[in-house]
This record gives C-alpha cells, structure tokens and sequence, in this order.
C-alpha cells in the first residue's frame, strides 16, 4: 500500500510510548498579493493511530485523487501541521502548557515523501525532519 507524500509520528516522550489518537491537520498557506493577511487554509486530517502514525493525510503521489490536484503539494509551497496536543494530555489525565503545537515547513521537491516526527511531553516538544 502507498502512503501519504507527508506523513508524521508522535511519541510521548515522558511516558515513552507512541501518543494515539493526536488529531492532525494539514493545511496550506495563501500569500495575500495585495497587503491583506496571509492565511493557512484546511487541506487535510488525520489522526495517529496506536503506534502514533498518522499515514494517510494526503493520497498517495501518482493516485487518481492526488491527480486531480486538490491534494497535490507544490514546489515551493509553505504548508503547516498543527498537532492537538491538549485533547492528548487530557485523555491521559495530565496537564500540558503547549494546547497544540505548529510545525510550518516548505516543500521543496512534491515528488518526495516528507515524514515530520513530533516528541511530546506535558511541556516540552521537539521536531525535526524525518526519513
């Protein structure tokens, strides 16, 4: 099965498990051309699943949805992955500082697979660019 071009892993660092059920989205920023605000619009959910994965944000490159163009990254694109990290901690019973945490990144190559992993703790959070 192929999987997303953008995928992401969320690990709970103080218990050190996967953190299920992270509710994820994806979304695309439009540049305003005349002075007005620059806005990140919805392109997609997900959620993680019991090893903390969420695979299937955006269909696979080359598949008859990615095709239409809806769903298709561009070259030079800024896009942002918010990670709802409160909902998490208080499934778990435990308080958090960081409500959600946002990781905006720039897709240089759309033909490339762009995994984003994502350490949690109650007050703390790492990232980096993933293989």
């Amino acid at each position: 099965m192929s999987k997303s071009p953008i995928t992401c892993h969320v690990l709970d660092s103080s218990t050190g498990k996967p953190a299920e059920g992270v509710l994820i989205r994806l979304q695309e920023l439009e540049v305003s051309n005349n002075g007005g605000p620059d806005i990140f619009h919805p392109l997609a959910k997900g959620n993680t699943n019991s090893d903390g994965r969420c695979l299937d944000l955006l269909p696979p490159v080359g598949s008859e949805e990615e095709k239409t163009g809806k769903t298709a990254l561009k070259a030079g694109q800024i896009y942002k992955i918010v990670f709802k990290t409160k909902e998490y901690f208080d499934k778990t019973d435990r308080t958090s500082f960081y409500p959600w945490v946002e990781i905006t990144f720039v897709i240089a190559n759309p033909e490339e697979h762009y995994h984003i992993p994502l350490l949690i703790s109650p007050y703390s959070y790492t990232t980096y660019r993933g293989s």
